[in-house]
């Protein structure tokens, strides 16, 4: 989208004063009132519904456990108890250690987390509502939640290759116990993303509307400018010839206009491959094959120009802008 400063200036300079001081004042002031209010809204309780999922795996974390769990008591025998009433549980040997904390401590982690998340984003959208900030900040937190919901399962798994040669003893106190909370943990960990994923989604929502705003305000510039630009150039005695241009005609000239700067960045990026392709050959001594590769992505890059200077959509446009300009 053309900039107003661009089209205002060759049209009045008090105009272009008048939108510049617009766009520097009135826009970004009204810009940072809106995002200062939408961010306030934003509470953390946004998380609630989307972590309610890995709350409920949180509770039934303890129902899963080989040791004695506060106020359940032993829920593995409890449990067989219930499904087989005939059942009678075997002597124990060896009593288990007691992981039931070790899922509520890694879950209050996931929350710090994601508090930490919060307060990141409102500060980064605050001073920099970009999408991009937005994904990397989410993307980075989640990274650390999957790491530790991934470690542990791994740490469990290499303490119960160890305890196999160390004895039952180990084995059934220690590494059954804390594999079954360690695959637990994995769980919470990809239960959990949702949170985050929410986050991301109500504050993505904030620069959406930023965008929207600014796109809204510079096609409204753009539009009067023309209008202003179409009655000088209309007005007798303004240095024109009274050329008149219809909607029909403004849009072809905004097309027209897109197309050729698209042209432009296209030829920069092949000369500028063809640049850095004749300074490293310029390095190379002897015919090599890698210098015969250089040389023949130096033909392919002179190709693209070329057929892009040859479109006959390109032509066609440029004809049609030169009519537009030369208009009587």
């Amino acid at each position: 989208m053309l900039k107003a400063e661009t089209i205002a200036r060759p049209a009045d300079k008090n105009l272009t004063g008048t939108a510049d001081l617009y766009a520097k004042n009135g826009l970004e002031d009204e810009l940072d009132n809106y995002k200062e209010e939408a961010i306030s809204r934003i509470k953390f309780s946004v998380i609630i519904k989307p972590a309610i999922i890995s709350f409920v795996a949180l509770i039934l974390s303890f129902f899963l456990d080989l040791s004695y769990v506060p106020i359940l008591g032993n829920v593995s025998i409890n449990l067989g108890k219930a499904l087989f009433p005939t059942w009678q549980p075997a002597q124990e040997i060896v009593e288990p250690f007691s992981f039931w904390w070790l899922p509520i401590i890694i879950y209050g982690l996931f929350m710090f987390l994601a508090f930490l998340a919060f307060n990141k984003l409102k500060l980064e959208v605050l001073r920099s509502p970009v999408s991009e900030t937005i994904d990397r900040i989410i993307t980075s937190y989640e990274s650390v939640i999957d790491s530790i919901s991934t470690a542990l399962p791994l740490i469990g798994a290499a303490i119960l290759l160890i305890s196999i040669k160390l004895g039952e003893e180990i084995f059934l106190g220690l590494s059954v116990p804390f594999e079954i909370k360690a695959l637990i943990i994995l769980a919470l960990g990809k239960l959990f993303e949702p949170v985050l994923d929410q986050l991301g989604v109500e504050f993505q929502n904030v620069v959406t509307h930023v965008q929207d705003m600014k796109e809204r305000y510079f096609s409204r510039i753009q539009v009067e400018n023309s209008k202003n630009l179409i009655k000088q150039l209309s007005t007798p005695g303004s240095g024109g010839r009274g050329v008149e241009f219809s909607v029909k005609d403004l849009e072809t000239y905004k097309m027209l206009l897109e197309q050729t700067s698209a042209l432009s960045e296209t030829l920069v990026a092949n000369f500028s491959s063809v640049h850095e392709i004749l300074e490293k050959i310029n390095h190379i001594q002897g015919i090599s094959p890698e210098k015969v590769e250089q040389l023949r992505s130096l033909a392919d890059s002179i190709q693209k120009a070329s057929i892009t200077l040859g479109d006959e959509k390109t032509r066609e446009g440029l004809k049609h802008l030169e009519a537009i300009v030369v208009k009587k």
